[in-house]
């Protein structure tokens, strides 16, 4: 079971080249599933046991099901994000060097490991904006073979790169795109070809490099994988799947995936803007409840954030808590931080440990070592907007961050039915207690 999910899961991120594709793959699961595409700028009819779900920007997807039962109702709502760390290709992308090369002109989206990207095959994945008539449509594009390379500085000229040597992301992270042939102009002749539309018509794009190598499993036992953009997609494929195979009668189920997590959130379509409370919003007044029960309804209500955590690093197992360290292919990982980078507290620890007993599922807990500082995440960004129990959850993972990164082949599995479980249950707050109640 587990590496048939993690099989799965691999044929996902492998056309998952950037946000814009993994939330249109997602969209597509989501309608394969009878969810009707909803846009904000129409009018919505939201039905007591209806199914939908709404993108922002293409690059951030909210689904959700409503229940037949709503007397009391609250929201069971899932986050992860879309983005991973990469390189952008700047408006004005070709720089000649020498009359003999063609780079490409690219600045960091969000903190990756730099080294992780020279010496490999890599493409360019995106979405452009076209003037079709009178009005501009957005396509999304691969060019799908291997398109561009960053090189190393060979060591001879560049001694001190095993000791600490400090990448400059103007200088040594531009990708090599031609040789002395390449004229002005072939990148956006190439982008036009692979998008199957004419260079004139592109008016805009955000375009992004991606890792060409392939999901592998290995291990001893086979029981590691490794991609490109684990985190969060592993979290995000989990989630939906979850989401889409569980439901109940008294709550309405919501799956979101936001855009931006690498680089704050602080976007239209990230955690941090109104995209979540606008369509919580949107639902309460479609299903014609009066204000004061979506309040009441957010009061009962339960978010898992769901981003990946930092296993123990076989060789820097000093660099996680002595404590609360994690590993692969031992179960969800449950996060902590005293200054609530974090949004875990008893109360939401005690449901979401509750919730997978009952699912058997495994758990462990994370906490950074206490001289160490750790990013913030989904969960405390999007409650600035919707406040509501909350805990942040992950799968243990190596190499954060880096172009290819690993993690445990059974975790997939462990995270799609601590979904299941959780949209199968209603929670609601009366008298000041949290209760939980499974289909």
């Amino acid at each position: 079971m587990y590496k048939k999910i993690a099989k799965e899961m691999t044929a996902f991120l492998k056309e998952c080249y950037t946000a814009f594709h993994a939330v249109e793959k997602l969209g597509k699961e989501c309608e394969s599933h009878g969810y009707k595409r909803l846009r904000e700028s129409e009018s919505w009819e939201v039905l007591p046991g209806g199914k939908y779900y709404v993108t922002r920007n293409d690059s951030s997807i909210l689904a959700f099901s409503v229940g037949t039962k709503l007397e009391g109702y609250s929201f069971n709502i899932a986050a992860s994000h879309s983005d991973y760390p990469t390189f952008k290709i700047k408006e004005n992308a070709q720089i000649e060097v020498n009359k003999k090369y063609m780079q490409l002109n690219t600045e960091g989206y969000g903190g990756m490991i730099c080294s992780t990207w020279f010496d490999r095959p890599l493409s360019v994945a995106g979405r452009l904006v076209v003037k079709e008539n009178d009005h501009f449509t957005t396509k999304l594009v691969n060019v799908d073979r291997d398109f561009v390379m960053i090189p190393s500085l060979a060591i001879h000229m560049n001694r001190e790169v095993n000791d600490g040597y400090a990448f400059n992301k103007q200088v040594d992270t531009l990708p090599l795109f031609g040789g002395a042939e390449c004229q002005k102009g072939d990148f956006k002749k190439l982008i036009a070809e692979a998008a199957g539309v004419s260079e004139e018509s592109i008016y805009g794009s955000d375009l992004y490099l991606y890792n060409r190598q392939e999901p592998a499993v290995w291990g001893s036992k086979e029981e590691f994988i490794s991609s490109a953009h684990l985190d969060d997609l592993q979290c995000a494929y989990a989630s939906f799947q979850g989401f889409l195979q569980a439901g109940q009668e008294n709550s309405v189920n919501v799956c979101v995936c936001f855009d931006n997590e690498e680089v704050g959130s602080g976007t239209k379509q990230g955690a941090g803007s109104t995209f979540l409370q606008d369509v919580l919003w949107r639902i309460h007044m479609g299903l014609g409840k009066p204000k004061e029960d979506y309040y009441r309804a957010v009061a009962g209500s339960f978010m898992l954030s769901a981003d990946n955590a930092h296993a123990v690093h076989p060789n820097h197992p000093q660099k996680t808590d002595v404590g609360n360290c994690v590993y692969m292919n031992e179960g969800i990982v449950i996060k902590s931080h005293a200054g609530q980078k974090y949004t875990t507290d008893g109360v939401s620890l005690a449901l979401f440990r509750d919730l997978c007993e009952k699912a058997q599922v495994p758990v462990q807990y994370f906490a950074n070592r206490s001289d160490a500082a750790g990013g913030s995440t989904l969960g405390n960004i999007s409650s600035t907007k919707v406040s509501l129990n909350a805990v942040d959850i992950g799968l243990a993972q190596l190499a954060m961050h880096s172009a290819y990164e690993t993690a445990g082949v059974k975790d997939t599995y462990y995270m799609i039915e601590a979904m299941k479980r959780f949209f199968a249950t209603h929670f609601y707050e009366k008298n000041g207690s949290v209760f939980c109640r499974c289909n």
